[in-house]
């Protein structure tokens, strides 16, 4: 295998399902950090704007000198940004700082449903997507009401970034997702902190398979069908992440990983709080 495997989105599209995080990547290292990623073999990039390295991912693209559209590049719009006219400058400043014409992906990175905008957001999304500015659009952090709110409108978000790792494998929200033809894509699929690279089971399956702790938590991943952008500035790292890829899992490692999850295993802000 040398790509990563892909997913047919319900736009037609395609997405690497393994792809290049970059949460936490401070701004003066995201350029060279991406242009590893890229050098191994990735191609599909996942930033936001609230990351505040747009500008550095955007001149790691840029230097790679690989052509723009075999590069698959997600952004956000932050919550501040929420309403048509809002989310209007927040696209073309994101555009700006990448230094591109457009985004494959684009995403409202949480529903903030107490302000209740992200169904006008959702719709102002329609419209970018229409201009070519956004080749596909999808949410990030949506629960089933504020998804089947959206869907309502009569467009259906090609994806739903969650919370999702061996800790918190959110069956149900998968479970949406997939009835209503989303695909799942994962943020913190390692967890935080390395208390699920520790853990026992992941360490016994990892012996089993000859693979590092955190490949074998990326293969579940893969092999439940979420896609997923681990994100690393360690060279070695990268390279490993990318070789998770390989890395096969047997029904009976997959049930038991799985079976790890916790009624509190979040990590992250729970979506209905968050405004």
């Amino acid at each position: 295998m040398t790509g990563a495997p892909t997913i047919t989105l319900n736009d037609g599209k395609t997405i690497p399902q393994l792809g290049f995080g970059t949460w936490q990547v401070e701004a003066d290292i995201a350029q060279q950090s991406v242009e590893k990623a890229l050098e191994v073999g990735y191609r599909h990039i996942d930033t936001a704007a609230i990351y505040g390295n747009e500008e550095g991912v955007g001149r790691g693209i840029a230097a790679s000198g690989i052509p723009r559209e075999e590069i698959f590049l997600t952004t956000k719009l932050w919550n501040d940004d929420h309403g048509a006219e809002p989310a209007r400058k927040a696209i073309n400043s994101s555009l700006e700082r990448l230094g591109v014409d457009y985004v494959d992906l684009y995403l409202i990175h949480w529903p903030c449903p107490k302000n209740k905008l992200y169904v006008e957001t959702w719709e102002a999304l329609q419209q970018f997507h229409s201009e070519g500015l956004a080749r596909s659009i999808g949410v990030s952090n949506f629960t089933q009401e504020t998804l089947e709110e959206v869907i309502a409108t009569g467009m259906t978000p090609v994806v739903n970034q969650i919370e999702l790792h061996p800790y918190f494998s959110q069956a149900h929200m998968r479970d949406v997702n997939k009835q209503h033809t989303v695909a799942t894509e994962a943020w913190s699929p390692l967890g935080q902190g390395g208390d699920v690279l520790e853990n026992p089971v992941i360490k016994e399956v990892a012996q089993e398979v000859e693979a590092t702790t955190a490949q074998v938590i990326l293969a579940w991943h893969l092999a439940l069908g979420n896609i997923i952008f681990p994100k690393s500035v360690t060279p070695e790292r990268i390279e490993e992440n990318w070789a998770a890829r390989t890395v096969e899992l047997n029904s009976a490692q997959i049930s038991r990983i799985s079976g790890l999850t916790r009624l509190d295993g979040r990590i992250g802000i729970d979506p209905v709080e968050f405004n």
